[in-house]
């Protein structure tokens, strides 16, 4: 088994996670076997009640009942007096929700967006099997071997359901391509669609290069040194990784994405469970491709699980500067056990604790799951995600880093630099507008009608000279009052420059799109970097991040009161 978490209303400062491709709390970090079972005469015994009730309502009871649902519901009850990460998936959600992690899937390549109860195609992936079959961005999907695609029960799971496939079968779609008034059906075989966790790989400038990781999956350690290699050949000096907004994976990945960055012989993280057969140290074990430059770890409140792995190594080793807010803060480690029925649980096994000692899980015991899982609104009250002040850090719960900085366990990794989370742009109109697709659907709608012109630029001209116009703004604000949204003058001057951006960006990545190759959206992530508060903050610290990667002592930059060092 392989080895593997300003006073703004809340809804607007929630606008982010929207904007993020993905996010999925607490991810498994795996383990590798079973052991510890639980005595058999207490197992035998309440597994013999269960089976007795079970018989005893589909027998008797007085109304018909789905047996497969309410063993489903028991399962989940028992579970939530454990702890907010041990999960259980139906058989009918864990073969999508363990594609989330895998290097492939079976599908026809295309990335879609449901807007207003209709299937608009996003992206056909070059080379992919809906690209050869002629299927393209702005085409409209209206059934799937005759099963309708169109209105308002339609989910993006179900979709999912569809278009996925065994490798090598048929799979009919009634296609509507953009400014045609008749559709017609065409045949797609379903191949092996690559999956890429990596998002953003390039240069910020000569020296300065930027990784973006997306979640820890089978292929992440491949793609990210596959990235390391091509940026050192264009000239990289400095790394900015990204982890903002990164849920986890698979643990092992994460610790050879740290190998690559640290050398030495260092711990990255241990493990410690209830049976001593989970407790596990992982050290570096080989040499990396940039363990010498100076390296900038970016994290927020959805760095979770894995990605805390990586940010608490490079931090506790004074290998990396950490800048951002606050992360996640899951420190448990699942064990994926498939069952028989084809559905799979997740059972926490053990704690996992970075190199200083630091268990970074945060507190879950008192709470209820519908408490834990208020944790972002929480910070959001208190003021956490904007003032530096607001952050409640337990003194009692510190450890020291390779050179004496102090740092914080009890919940999460703190960052070295603070950088508020930006809500000035964010308001109620670009909520509804981001939630209803708009912008994507007039993307579609402009990429289309000039697509001719806009593919004979090179990204670099587009990136340049390329701007919104207020025509353009017109049209989008037309739509937005077709789908009843309103706005009012104030919200839309906060939030002008953003959607601009926004726009721009969309734009960019339609026209210049995934490659079936390599997977990354560097013209999207290019133009975004411009509304960025958190990369600009960064990359006024390298200078003590070069002499962290020198191996000279620094001071913590927030904190600095409190992270007297040990000389």
């Amino acid at each position: 088994m392989k080895q593997n978490p300003i006073n703004n209303h809340p809804t607007v400062v929630k606008i982010p996670i929207f904007i993020a491709l993905s996010l999925v709390a607490g991810i498994l970090l795996g383990a590798t076997f079973f052991g510890g079972q639980a005595p058999k005469n207490s197992v035998q015994s309440g597994a013999n009640k269960f089976k007795e009730i079970l018989s005893l309502i589909e027998g008797n009871y007085v109304d018909s009942v789905n047996t497969d649902t309410l063993v489903d519901f028991a399962i989940l009850k028992m579970l939530a007096k454990l702890d907010p990460h041990t999960t259980y998936f139906p058989f009918t959600e864990a073969p999508l929700v363990r594609s989330q992690l895998e290097a492939s899937f079976d599908g026809i390549g295309i990335e879609f967006a449901l807007v207003h109860d209709t299937v608009y195609v996003m992206t056909a992936i070059k080379g992919g099997p809906a690209n050869l079959a002629g299927i393209k961005s702005g085409d409209i999907l209206l059934k799937a071997d005759d099963v309708s695609l169109v209105g308002p029960t339609i989910t993006q799971n179900f979709i999912y359901g569809k278009l996925r496939g065994k490798r090598g079968s048929e799979l009919n779609l009634e296609v509507k391509h953009e400014k045609q008034e008749h559709s017609n059906v065409i045949t797609v075989i379903r191949d092996r669609i690559p999956s890429f966790s990596i998002s953003a790989s390039y240069m910020l400038d000569n020296q300065t290069g930027l990784i973006k990781i997306d979640r820890f999956t089978e292929s992440t350690y491949n793609e990210f040194k596959n990235s390391l290699m091509s940026l050192k050949a264009v000239g990289l000096k400095r790394l900015v990784l990204d982890l903002r907004g990164n849920p986890g994976g698979y643990k092992d990945r994460a610790e050879k994405v740290v190998d690559e960055l640290l050398g030495g012989e260092r711990t990255i993280v241990f493990t410690k469970g209830k049976s001593k057969q989970y407790n596990s140290v992982t050290n570096t074990s080989f040499d990396g491709a940039f363990e010498k430059g100076a390296v900038i770890v970016l994290i927020d409140e959805n760095s979770a699980s894995a990605s805390e792995i990586v940010a608490g190594a490079l931090q506790d080793n004074d290998r990396a500067l950490i800048v951002g807010r606050r992360s996640f803060g899951k420190g448990l480690v699942q064990m994926p056990v498939s069952l028989n029925d084809g559905s799979e649980l997740r059972l926490t096994i053990s704690r996992y604790f970075t190199p200083s000692g630091r268990s970074i899980q945060k507190p879950y015991s008192a709470l209820s799951i519908e408490d834990y899982d208020k944790d972002y609104d929480n910070r959001v009250k208190n003021g956490e995600l904007f003032n530096e002040d607001s952050i409640k850090l337990d003194k009692k719960v510190t450890y020291r880093t390779l050179n004496g900085r102090r740092v914080y366990g009890g919940g999460g990794i703190m960052p070295d630099v603070f950088v508020p989370l930006d809500t000035l742009y964010s308001t109620n109109f670009l909520h509804k507008l981001l939630e209803q697709n708009i912008i994507r659907h007039y993307v579609i709608d402009y990429c289309v009608q000039h697509q001719n012109v806009l593919e004979r630029l090179t990204f670099k001209e587009f990136n340049k000279s390329f701007a919104i116009t207020s025509s353009m703004m017109d049209e989008l604000l037309r739509m937005a009052t077709k789908a009843k949204i309103k706005m009012r003058a104030s919200e839309y001057i906060r939030s002008e420059n953003y959607i601009k951006t926004l726009v721009k960006a969309t734009i960019a990545r339609t026209i210049w799109q995934r490659q079936i190759n390599n997977g990354l959206n560097n013209e999207y992530y290019q133009v975004m970097a411009n509304e960025d508060p958190t990369l600009h903050q960064a990359l006024k610290y390298f200078d003590k991040a070069e002499k962290m990667a020198r191996g000279e002592v620094i001071e913590t930059i927030s904190h600095a009161n409190n992270n007297k060092l040990v000389k």
